[in-house]
C-alpha cells in the first residue's frame, strides 16, 4: 500500500506520518517546504492547490490533514473541492482530518455541534467552514472517501495509548463522561482506516476508552 499524506509536517499530519512509519508503510509526505520535515521520507513539494490528477494517482490513499492558517478559514471549504476535482474517478481513497462540528448530539440526528457553536467564538471559522467543507464531500460523485472526526477535545499534546474506540456521525464520550481524544491516538485510527478501508464514503468518529 502507497500512501499519500498533505500537510504532513503539521501537528495531526506529522504524527500519522509517524504512525506510518512505525508500520512501515510505504509513505509519501506532500508539502510545500521540506525543510520542515523531521522525518526521512521520500516527499513532493506542492501546494495543495497545485496539485493535479498524475501527482496522486501512484496512491492507494491520500490523507488529507491540511490545515490553513488563521483568517484564512475558508480554505477548510476550497482545497476539498479541489481535492475532489482531481481524486473523482480514480481509485485513490480520500482519508480527510475533518472535524468535529459537523457530528450529531442526538441519535435523532437533529442537531449537531455546528449548530450549538457560539458563532462569535474564536473557533467559529474553523468549525464552520469544516463544516461546510464535509457537506461537500457528502456530495461528492465517484470518489471514494472517509472523513473522521476527533472528539470535541482534540489534544495535541496528548499521550499515545495505542487504544480507542470508534462512533458513527454521532458525538461519544469516553467512559468518565468526557468526550476526548490525542492526537496520537487520533492518528492510529486513521492509519488502521487507511489499511482496512472499514468506513468507505461515510464519517466517522474517534474518542478515548
Amino acid at each position: 500500500m502507497k500512501i499519500a499524506i498533505i500537510g504532513a509536517t503539521g501537528h495531526a499530519g506529522s504524527l500519522i506520518l509517524n504512525e506510518a512509519m512505525e508500520r512501515q508503510i510505504d509513505v509519501t509526505a506532500i508539502v510545500r517546504d521540506p525543510n520542515k520535515l523531521v522525518a526521512d521520507v521520500p516527499f513532493i513539494t506542492k501546494d495543495l492547490f497545485d496539485l493535479t490528477q498524475e501527482d496522486l494517482a501512484g496512491f492507494d490513499v491520500v490523507i488529507d490533514a491540511f490545515r490553513p492558517s488563521n483568517g484564512k478559514e475558508e480554505m477548510h471549504q476550497t482545497s476539498l473541492e479541489h481535492l475532489i476535482a482531481i481524486l473523482a474517478g480514480t481509485s485513490t481513497r480520500l482519508l480527510v482530518v475533518g472535524g468535529a462540528s459537523s457530528l450529531y448530539l442526538d441519535e435523532k440526528r437533529t442537531t449537531r455541534m455546528i449548530d450549538i457553536s457560539d458563532p462569535k467564538a474564536p473557533y467559529y471559522p474553523t468549525a464552520y467552514n469544516m463544516y461546510q467543507g464535509f457537506l461537500t464531500l457528502t456530495k461528492a460523485k465517484n470518489l471514494h472517501w472517509s472523513y473522521l472526526s476527533p472528539a470535541a477535545n482534540f489534544v495535541p499534546d496528548g499521550k499515545r495509548t495505542g487504544r480507542y474506540q470508534l462512533s458513527d456521525d454521532l458525538l461519544k464520550k469516553n467512559h468518565a463522561g468526557q468526550s476526548e481524544i490525542s492526537m496520537a491516538d487520533y492518528a492510529i485510527a486513521m492509519v488502521d482506516e487507511a489499511l482496512h478501508n472499514q468506513f468507505n464514503n461515510q464519517q466517522f468518529s474517534v474518542v478515548s476508552l
